[in-house]
């Protein structure tokens, strides 16, 4: 498990800008007047709006960055019915250069609802929710039927937790104790955020040992493409919680190569995730047991 400390804030400079030439009454009126105050985009002129103007005001509405600072952020919807851990998890997350929290939800259909207005990079779910649990938003944020998935991490008490194999198996990109540092937490938003899962390689293979024990030969479900000698061994390695370079160094070949065969691998089996991958490598029995 890779964990980074964030780097410090980066100054961003201000434009500086000459002195406007006095206008006459009789003078056209300008399309924009560039503005000194903190950098800000060109302010309109009276009865004009500006394409800038309007995506600046839009991303200040929903927390994103404006056009032209700097790398954006991922956007983050933290889901959770106790404040206290909501505001805990958002002090964590501000923190970070590269990470930004567009909004917050104490129960599943109020997150759902965020959702769709916010478009969130990656929510973060308590398994436990009213109205609609953690489960049923995993589902529909990151199901195979979501009209715009969302990248979802798991958030969880307990280290063996009958709801969370279950969440995995609904398209859950991670899944995170609640007792987990600041770095970790930040490294999950990132690892989701980029198509990745980051789960304690110790905990994910505890929980899939106890959720997945191999099936009978009858009744384990094989994909409909079948997976070639070398992916069932990518994936068994997959669900033993090794990285990309883990593997290839196991392996003797180049992480850019494993990364080829997990894609092929997801999309024969049809997961959207390391996870699945893992939990399919326990179901049929292949998994690496870890020294």
């Amino acid at each position: 498990m890779r964990l980074m400390a964030g780097p410090a804030v980066r100054a961003r400079l201000l434009p500086v800008t000459s002195p406007q030439p006095e206008r006459s009454p009789n003078d056209p009126v300008p399309a924009a007047v560039p503005s000194v105050v903190s950098g800000a985009a060109p302010v309109a002129a009276p009865g004009t709006v500006t394409a800038a103007a309007s995506a600046a005001a839009s991303a200040a509405m929903v927390g994103a960055e404006p056009p032209g600072a700097g790398p954006a952020r991922i956007r983050t919807l933290i889901a959770d019915d106790q404040e206290a851990v909501r505001r805990s998890v958002r002090r964590i997350l501000e923190a970070q250069p590269d990470i930004t929290v567009v909004g917050e939800a104490a129960d599943g259909v109020a997150a759902l609802e965020l959702a769709g207005q916010l478009c969130p990079d990656v929510a973060l779910v308590d398994i436990r929710m009213p109205r609609m649990d953690g489960l049923e938003l995993t589902r529909r944020l990151a199901g195979p039927g979501a009209v715009t998935p969302v990248r979802v991490v798991v958030l969880t008490t307990f280290d063996l937790d009958e709801y969370v194999y279950p969440a995995l198996q609904h398209g859950a990109s991670g899944f995170l104790l609640k007792r987990s540092g600041p770095a970790l937490l930040a490294e999950a938003v990132r690892a989701a955020a980029s198509g990745e899962s980051l789960i304690s390689p110790s905990v994910t293979v505890r929980l899939l040992k106890h959720v997945t024990a191999p099936r009978r030969p009858e009744s384990r479900r094989a994909p409909v493409v079948p997976l070639t000698e070398r992916e069932v061994e990518i994936a068994g390695h997959v669900a033993a919680g090794r990285t990309n370079a883990d593997i290839a160094a196991e392996l003797f070949i180049s992480p850019g190569t494993v990364k080829t065969h997990v894609a092929s691998i997801q999309r024969k089996l049809g997961v959207q995730n390391r996870v699945g991958i893992a939990v399919h490598a326990w179901e049929m029995g292949y998994a690496v047991p870890t020294t």
